[in-house]
Formats: C-alpha cells, structure tokens, sequence
C-alpha cells in the first residue's frame, strides 16, 4: 500500500523524540529518535489504523494530499 496521507513531523522537547501525525487520520500518531523513524512508524501506523478501521466497519477518509492547516 503507497501512503498518500500528510505526514506532520516536528521535534517535542517534552518526549524528547520526533512525533510524527496524520491530521487526516483521527488519533494516528507515532514517534521515533529520528525524524526517519518517526516517519517509518508512522507508515506502519497509518496501515494499522486503515485495517483497524476496515476491521470495525468504520469509514476511511480519502487521502486529500496537502492540508491547508493541520
């Protein structure tokens, strides 16, 4: 599966690692040391919550590509 949702990175000093959000996503987040393991946990959570939602019955949004804000 190709990954075509926005992925936010930024640095949190509070968990002092990358965090990595899918605004598009509701509650999909992942972290890492890096900001290239932040985005590959993020890849991985992004095709968790998608079978996670398939699974449930739940609608996935459709990926909308570059957000106007987040």
């Amino acid at each position: 599966m190709e990954i075509k949702y926005e992925i936010i990175i930024f640095w949190s000093e509070e968990d002092e690692a990358f965090i990595a959000e899918v605004p598009e996503l509701p509650g999909c987040m992942a972290d890492g040391p890096t900001y290239r393991e932040a985005l590959g946990n993020a890849e991985v959570i992004i095709r968790e919550w998608i079978e996670t939602a398939q699974e449930l019955g739940r609608s996935i949004p459709e990926p909308k590509g570059r957000l106007l804000f987040a």
